[in-house]
């Protein structure tokens, strides 16, 4: 897999789903985004160059119309981890894309993930760290004074 131009699916185009399709096409990333709700897409840029489409991922012929066998990442962000997991496991298993990423809300499922070699993105257990490390740092400065 080339770091060039990379042929990326991203399902659920909220927040996340939106903010990762606007940088990555930025960045010159073939760019598919698909979503159930066609008013999810106003959250792209004008500067947004891939393919919306408006679908149930869940649904196989929605994927495979969306040439998603030819995809070299597959990225689920939409807020529910069950449609996440089974939708990254239908681009695993069944369309065999080389990389598939998931968010996951609940930190206690991420083993999940990681048993069916879906790398999982955990919003709670890198705010968590993030909040630990920065607890580590004051306590450290505030010893060396």
């Amino acid at each position: 897999m080339s770091s060039e131009n990379l042929f990326i699916f991203i399902v659920g185009c909220g927040r996340l789903g939106s903010f990762l399709a606007n940088r990555l096409s930025g960045k010159g990333h073939s760019i598919v985004v698909i979503d159930i709700n066609d008013a999810a897409f106003d959250s792209l840029s004008a500067e947004y160059s891939g393919f919306r489409i408006v679908g149930d991922a869940t649904e196989f012929t929605v994927l495979k119309e969306a040439k998603i066998e030819e995809a070299d990442i597959f990225i689920a962000t939409t807020r529910d981890d069950n449609v996440n997991l089974m939708v990254s496991q239908v681009a695993k298993k069944i369309f065999h894309v080389p990389k598939v990423m998931a968010r996951v809300f609940e930190p206690k499922r991420e083993s999940i993930y990681k048993d069916f070699d879906i790398e999982a993105v955990c919003p709670t257990s890198l705010a968590v760290e993030l909040f630990l490390e920065a607890i580590a740092e004051s306590i450290a400065v505030e010893k060396g004074n």
